[in-house]
């Protein structure tokens, strides 16, 4: 078969596949979907900040030079700020007419309401961005296998939808905690896995291209779930302080990181 066209049914099901079985999710009843989505935000916040710390940084700063350590340090940097600044801009769009700062006293609770709404929104908007670069380097990643060795890339595009899917569970959680739909949730989620696609077909056609300037990718994809966890997830955990639920949460955050550490201990055994 066409090496082209396996890169491109391969990095499909490593996209693909992985938003399908996450979206198991969306069909439990509404009573439990409400009830287990609190608890899919902590497990979204520790699986984030995992496949951040434990594999695209590293896996980043391996793909360098030493004398090129700064320059990627400074672009997870950048990619934190200019997320931030990016979730402004969004939040801005969502208030209510104009700064929201300028609203009257009587208007705090709607400004209250208009400012949780856009920041809601902005995680959402974040988490499918993030998702659409972090899904372009899986493609990369499948391609370049496929370009070293068949067999390998088909066990990549495999390891790869086995380590999405409980990043894609998160996903689905963070969405619906944003205010989406359950078919918007579903076709975000799609949607940004397609890069998966793109990134495989444009590697196919321009690894050579690519490959310098691929960590910088891999730092993006990083920045931007560091922040989402950190910014947008983390803080709404607080608002329920008893010890029960506070151990719950510290529990889940712990699983997520287990499960993708563990999934990319599997894959790293493979040599994948």
């Amino acid at each position: 078969m066409d090496l082209l066209l396996l890169i491109i049914i391969f990095t499909a099901v490593g996209g693909v596949l992985s938003v399908m079985a996450a979206a198991v999710f969306l069909l439990l009843p509404d009573h439990l979907r409400n009830a287990v989505l609190p608890h899919g935000i902590s497990f979204a916040i520790g699986a984030l900040l995992a496949v951040a710390f434990w594999g695209l940084i590293p896996e980043a700063f391996e793909q360098v030079k030493p004398e090129q350590f700064q320059a990627l340090s400074g672009t997870i940097l950048a990619g934190i700020l200019g997320f931030f600044v990016l979730e402004k801009l969004l939040i801005w769009r969502h208030c209510h007419s104009g700064s929201c700062e300028a609203h009257g006293d009587e208007d705090d609770h709607d400004h209250e309401h208009s400012h949780s709404h856009g920041t809601a929104k902005s995680a959402g908007a974040l988490i499918i961005l993030g998702d659409g670069i972090h899904n372009f380097v899986d493609g990369v990643l499948i391609a370049a296998a496929f370009l070293t060795d068949v067999q390998l890339g088909i066990v990549t595009s495999l390891a790869v939808a086995a380590h999405e899917i409980p990043q894609e569970v998160g996903d689905f959680a963070i969405l619906l905690h944003s205010g989406y739909s359950k078919k918007k949730a579903l076709f975000y989620n799609m949607l940004a896995s397609l890069t998966t696609v793109l990134g495989g077909v444009l590697a196919y056609f321009g690894l050579e291209d690519l490959h310098d300037s691929l960590p910088y990718f891999l730092a993006l994809a990083a920045s931007s779930f560091i922040y989402i966890a950190v910014a947008d997830l983390i803080p709404s955990l607080h608002k329920k302080t008893d010890m029960k639920t506070s151990l719950q949460q510290i529990s889940l955050i712990a699983m997520g990181v287990l499960l993708i550490c563990t999934l990319h201990g599997i894959a790293h055994s493979m040599e994948i």
